[in-house]
């Protein structure tokens, strides 16, 4: 699966956990993407999208 949303870009960031003992481990930062019906044009499409683009209304849901 592609982490990107469709609309914006938005993709993984990575940064890193750090335990009790303060040591350092990569981790990465997956944006919340959702899996919905979009409006292509005139076609619907499956397409990932982050939350944020859903409830700004950047992208038309499909019926």
């Amino acid at each position: 699966m592609a982490k990107v949303c469709v609309s914006c870009g938005k993709g993984p960031s990575f940064g890193q956990s750090r335990s009790h003992s303060m040591v350092a481990t990569k981790r990465r930062f997956n944006a919340n993407l959702q899996k919905i019906r979009i409006l292509n044009g005139v076609t619907p499409v499956r397409a990932y999208v982050c939350t944020r683009c859903i409830k700004a209304g950047k992208v038309v849901k499909a019926s």
